[in-house]
Order: structure tokens, then sequence, then C-alpha cells
């Protein structure tokens, strides 16, 4: 019975092939679960991150690679075509493309990911423009696998890299607004208006830069929710980005009532600058009595305070203005408020007198 030829083979060659592939898969699978818990039980006693790495890959071995090399290793069991030989050596190699397609990208993502926690605090535009660079370096080695692989199964890539050149341009066309997009994601990558951390406002939307995308770029807005905005968008609009900002401009403007005696109004600005100026993190500018209202004698005062930080701009302006009411009220000097005052003149009565004729 095992004497028999199937295909140019005994039935116990086939069988001594076929207990190979499913011992050869077994051993494959143990021993690639083995090294990868032995290697994350070591890098949890180290503080480098390189072993993390390493156990990661491990972890990304495909199982379609292991069955590929256990059929191999049976295949020396048996004596097969050569046509059949060479289609498995192919096979093979596409597997290792695949393979080192998936460690590679592995790589590239561990490396974006470790030059963000490393650098975010202390750089966020270049974790932005690591992070589009990561992308670009996917492109390629996906690129390249694939032709590759093409290759290697006898498909002539130069035509088809000429038919991608000419279908290309179609494509382009029909995706305008994506491509559009694409490289305003670019633009903002290299140019830098912004940058993942950033408080910006964009016409009436404002929120922290949560995330720079090939096609949207998302911000957290103050209310919690979050806002997507398409970058081409983003370009054609103006922006405020508060988180370049060095000190914070505050204009305070201060009403008093008509009847405020000229020696205290000429007080008013020497008051203010003296409040302003014993606070350290503020830089007084001026203070101007600046015109004449309609029911108040207006003063103008600008001052900045030293650190963009808006709670902190909110505390020194509540601190001022306390102490300007504080001020005000110990020299007798009164704020105004909307007034109108009418002056009436009762007519005189008339002379009902009838004139002489």
């Amino acid at each position: 019975m095992l004497d028999r030829i199937f295909f140019n083979n005994s039935l116990e060659s086939w069988i001594y092939a076929l207990a190979a592939v499913i011992v050869s898969f077994i051993v494959l699978c143990l021993l690639t679960r083995l090294l990868h818990h032995r290697i994350l039980k070591i890098s949890r006693k180290t503080k480098t991150d390189i072993d993390d790495l390493i156990a990661g890959l491990f972890q990304k071995i495909s199982g379609l690679i292991l069955l590929v090399f256990s059929l191999y290793i049976g295949s020396l069991f048996v004596t097969l075509p050569d046509k059949i030989k060479i289609l498995l050596g192919k096979l093979i190699i596409v597997s290792l493309l695949l393979q080192s397609a998936i460690w590679g990208n592995s790589i590239i993502q561990y490396g974006v990911d470790r030059y963000r926690k490393q650098r975010m605090q202390e750089d966020a535009a270049s974790v932005t423009s690591f992070t589009a660079l990561g992308f670009v370096l996917r492109i390629i080695l996906w690129s390249v696998i694939v032709l590759l692989t093409l290759d290697n199964l006898g498909i002539d890539i130069t035509a088809l890299v000429a038919g991608l050149g000419v279908g290309g341009i179609a494509v382009a066309l029909a995706m305008q607004n994506i491509l559009g997009d694409l490289f305003a994601s670019l633009s903002i990558v290299m140019d830098k208006p912004f940058v993942i951390g950033d408080f910006i406002i964009v016409d009436t939307l404002m929120g922290s830069v949560e995330h720079i995308g090939l096609k949207t770029t998302r911000l957290r807005s103050l209310s919690g929710e979050q806002l997507i905005v398409s970058n081409s968008d983003l370009l054609k609009s103006r922006i405020r980005n508060f988180k370049r900002m060095y000190e914070r401009r505050v204009l305070l403007t201060l009403g008093v009532i008509y009847q405020t005696p000229l020696e205290k109004l000429q007080a008013i600005p020497q008051i203010i600058r003296e409040i302003i100026e014993a606070k350290e993190q503020v830089r007084f500018e001026r203070a101007h009595f600046k015109e004449y209202g309609h029911f108040s004698l207006n003063f103008e005062i600008v001052y900045w305070v030293k650190d963009p930080d808006f709670n902190l701009h909110m505390d020194l302006q509540q601190t001022i203005n306390f102490e300007i009411f504080k001020r005000f009220q110990e020299q007798g000097i009164t704020f105004a408020y909307p007034t109108q005052t009418l002056f009436l003149n009762p007519e005189k009565e008339m002379d009902n007198t009838a004139s002489p004729k």
C-alpha cells in the first residue's frame, strides 16, 4: 500500500512530506512564540526600548511565511517537477518580501512614536515633520516591495510603470480635491503655520491642534468637541496662532463723570501707572485722557502681560481692576454710566392782548 506511486512519488514519501510540513509549522510557531515571550520578559527588566521593538518584530512574523517555509521543508521529501520547484521558490521570495514590508512598517512606526515621545514637549513642529516623513517612507517601502514582488512573478514592471504614469494623470484629474488636501498637508508640514499642540483660531473656529492628517486637521475646541477641517480650507483662511504669542496686550478703557474736578482728572494716569507698574509680570505702556464721550470722560490704558498664559492674564487683569476701583473710591473719583440730563426752559406766557389798531 505504501509503495503505490502518486505523481512520481510513493505514498510513503507523501506521508513523510505531509508530516514534515505539519511538524515544521508547529515547531516554527512555537519557536517564534517562545522567542517573543523570552525577549518580552527581558525587556521588562531593562530601560531601553530596543528590546521591545525586537519582541514586537517577532510578534509580527506572519503565519503565512511560516507555512511557506514548512511547505519547502516538506518538498525535500518528495520529487517535484521543475515548474513546481520554481513556483515554490518564487512563493518563498514573495513571502519574504511581504514579511520585510511588515517589519519595515513596524520599524518606521517605532521610530516615529519614539521621536514623538521624546520631542513633543520641546519641539512639536519637528514632530509634525517627522510624522509626515514616516508616511512618505511607508509609501516608498510598499512601492518597492510591490514592484519587487511583481518583478519576481515575471511581470514586466517597465511597461507597468509607464502605464501607471498615463493612468496617474487620469487619477490626478479625478482626485483633485483629495490631492489638493494632500499637498496642503505637505505645505503645512514644511511651512509650519501651526504644529500639534498649538491653539489656533480659523475664521469662527478655535481649538488646540490634535492631529495633522493627509486630508484633514483635527482641533479640540474649548467646549470639548472635536473640529475637523480640511487642509486646503485651512491654508485659504487667516490663522491666528496663540501658542506663538510671547506677550499679551491689554487695552483698558475707563470713563468718569463730567463733574470730576480737573486736578483729579490729571491724577488718573499717574494712579493707573502706579497700580500697573507694581505688578512684576506686567509691563506698563501708556495711560491717556482719550476723548469726551456722550456721558463720560474716557481714558485709554494699554499694558502688556509678559506671559501668554490666558489664566494668568485674567488673574492680573482682575487684580488691576480691583485696585483701580479701590483707588478711585479713596480719591473720590466716580465712574460714569449711561446717563442723560435734560435742561428745561419753560416758555414765557404769550401776551394775548390784542395790539391797538
